[in-house]
């Protein structure tokens, strides 16, 4: 364990350094300010997606709403311009020969990318979320909520609820994050894996809503998304986060064990 978090705290310093993280980090900040000052000046509300109508009655519905347009490609490319970069990086720089050299296994460079990446993903879905929930409040007020179900909600409680539906966000963020690693990893190289990260991403979109294929719709990454949304009912539903547990699992969990296996036995002689 010594090993992997020395690793990993490498990998932090790396990220801190790289022009890229704060690319991503930036659009996850400068998006939610774009969003709100658009709804102060134009005045107008997104009606047609879930909370878009309560935007301008209370601050809480603002980061809700950008979940909801963040899945389609923002927070996957975000995602994407590190977890695409953080192995392929190495071999750009030929640097892997000598991290190998510093004492530490294969396994733990790897457990502590791996670790660095999920934790870049985390900070850029806190700050979208705060960042949207401090600038929606500013405009809109700290004011109660009607839940999917139409239920009152009170300020306090729905605060709880915007949090935690940030939490269950992240399932489907970790698994874009373990593609890219994978895609990192296989490719070597950060173009191409950034943007296949990306596409990945969009094809399973495109697939969501193609006619005939409805049946596959429950188990795709894309409509892991959405799971959140059963937090805001009354009473909760839990069935679409305990899916997303597991289908998320499912992308999640092979992706890891293929590009660790990948990284591991790779010649480093040819990094």
């Amino acid at each position: 364990m010594p090993g992997v978090l020395t690793v990993y705290r490498w990998e932090l310093r790396k990220l801190r350094s790289q022009k890229r993280t704060y690319l991503g980090l930036g659009a996850a900040v400068v998006v939610p300010l774009i969003f709100v000052t658009a709804l102060i000046t134009g005045g107008g509300q997104p009606n047609d997606v879930a909370f878009g109508r309560y935007v301008n009655e209370t601050g809480l519905a603002v980061p809700l709403v950008l979940l909801l347009f963040g899945s389609i490609w923002l927070f996957p490319l975000i995602t994407a311009l590190v977890a695409g970069d953080i192995v392929a990086s190495e071999d750009r720089n030929a640097t892997l020969k000598m991290i190998l050299t510093r004492s530490v296994e294969r396994q733990q460079v790897f457990a502590g990318k791996a670790l660095a990446t999920a934790t870049y993903a985390a900070i850029a879905i806190a700050l979208t979320g705060a960042v949207a929930l401090i600038a929606g409040i500013l405009a809109s007020g700290f004011n109660p909520i009607t839940s999917l179900s139409g239920t009152r909600v009170s300020a306090s409680r729905g605060l709880g609820l915007v949090g935690a539906s940030l939490l269950v966000y992240m399932l489907p963020i970790l698994s874009i994050a373990s593609i890219g690693l994978l895609f990192s990893t296989v490719f070597r190289n950060s173009g191409a894996a950034i943007v296949g990260t990306l596409m990945f991403s969009l094809l399973l979109q495109l697939v969501s809503i193609l006619p005939g294929l409805g049946g596959l719709h429950p188990y795709l990454l894309s409509t892991q998304f959405d799971a959140w949304q059963g937090l805001l009912r009354t009473p909760v539903d839990w069935a679409p986060i305990v899916r997303s547990i597991w289908v998320c699992s499912l992308y999640s969990i092979p992706s890891l064990a293929i590009a660790a296996t990948v990284f591991l036995r790779r010649d480093v002689a040819e990094s």
